[in-house]
């Protein structure tokens, strides 16, 4: 599950049909790492057993290939995902953020790292406070709801999790949620949110589990679960104001806009993706490591041998990266819900559909339109506004 879920694939807005794909992106993905010191029952991702570390040489050339142009506006998030990234370990970590200091200290670039906490430690936290690091942890709420998150030996891992958030709660360094929802736990919205609340955080981003990569664990709750569940997330979102819930945020923002803005199209951000080895994949991170020999593996190029502007450039030559556009006119042409998620997301279209022309999702379905109806199912309860 990536850091930016909701509508972070897409971006400024524009009138233009004839271009779709953002020229530059407000988000780069780096996975120093494949190795997974966990082994989640809902994780997507393929080779997280294997060790295979990012080379000092591929962070140089990515650093390298940012142009200077980047970012046109605001900065550029550099988001650390593994894997684990800790499993990198901090040495090893700290030669691949060497090559991007000019660029943080310019203010340009900002280093995020999506993390299970277990691996957390003063070492960790002085990298972290170093270079003013953005954290995210991975928890899905009190014992009994994490119960997914296991090591490879299938032992429980929230005791270690709560340990690294005690950590950077004892060092004073703030931290989001990620948080997974499956069926088992898409009852229990209060409980999680209570839950979050009491470790500090203050901003959570929830992902309904989803079919996608490695993961077979077949726990997505239905929509008439994920409706439920997002009204609960509504409710007490109302009444627990200090917690930011991605989600809700959101959706919020959307509904702010003025009609004209809510009915634009808008460019898609994409999503560059930079595996261990330079090889970067475009518009869902989850693609990256994904064997499909009609795409070759959806890679768009390599970091070593391509600037990143040359990768983005081509990327709408890229059969998938046309296959996705003409799945999301076929969306913007269908559907209700267009102009809240904008075709979003690629990899949920391929690995339900094994086709990017495919339309609806069951996390379109469980994660925007659920979305959507809870919040019109309240409006309802409470009757017309006086």
């Amino acid at each position: 599950m990536t850091t930016g879920r909701g509508t972070a694939g897409v971006t400024n807005m524009t009138n233009s049909e004839g271009t779709w794909l953002a020229p530059e992106p407000t988000t780069l993905v780096l996975e120093p790492t494949s190795l997974c010191n966990l082994d989640c029952t809902y994780c997507y991702l393929p080779a997280r057993k294997l060790k295979r570390d990012m080379s000092p040489n591929v962070a140089q050339a990515i650093a390298d290939g940012i142009p200077p142009g980047w970012p046109s506006s605001g900065t550029l998030e550099v988001v650390w995902h593994g894997g684990e990234p800790l499993a990198t370990g901090v040495s090893a970590m700290r030669e691949l953020l060497a090559p991007f200091e000019e660029l943080r200290r310019a203010d340009r670039i900002t280093h995020v790292i999506q993390t299970n906490a277990t691996l957390i430690s003063d070492q960790w936290c002085n990298l972290f406070s170093a270079y003013d690091m953005s954290i995210g942890v991975s928890i899905d709420g009190p014992p009994e709801l994490t119960s997914n998150r296991v090591d490879w030996r299938g032992h429980p891992a929230f005791d270690r999790i709560v340990a690294g958030i005690s950590k950077l709660r004892e060092r004073n360094i703030h931290f989001s949620v990620i948080a997974v929802v499956d069926q088992a736990s898409a009852g229990r919205a209060g409980e999680l949110l209570d839950f979050v609340a009491a470790t500090g955080c203050r901003y959570i981003g929830i992902n309904l589990e989803e079919k996608e990569g490695a993961n077979q664990h077949g726990g997505t709750p239905t929509i008439e679960q994920a409706r439920r569940f997002w009204h609960d997330v509504f409710l007490w979102s109302n009444a627990n104001p200090d917690m930011k819930i991605r989600e809700v945020e959101h959706l919020l923002e959307y509904l702010a806009l003025s009609p004209r803005s809510r009915a634009a199209t808008v460019l898609h951000d994409p999503i560059p993706t930079i595996g261990w080895n330079g090889d970067t994949v475009l518009l869902s991170p989850e693609l990256l490591g994904t064997h499909s020999s009609a795409f070759h593996d959806f890679v768009a190029g390599n970091v070593l041998t391509d600037s990143l502007q040359e990768i983005i450039d081509r990327g709408a030559e890229l059969a998938y990266v046309q296959e996705f556009r003409g799945g999301v006119e076929a969306c913007k042409a269908a559907c209700e819900f267009f102009g809240h998620c904008q075709g979003a997301h690629a990899g949920n279209r391929f690995f339900e559909h094994g086709s990017f022309l495919a339309t609806e999702t069951e996390h379109c379905r469980t994660s925007t339109q659920a979305v959507v109806l809870a919040l019109h199912d309240i409006q309802c309860e409470r009757g017309p506004a006086r």
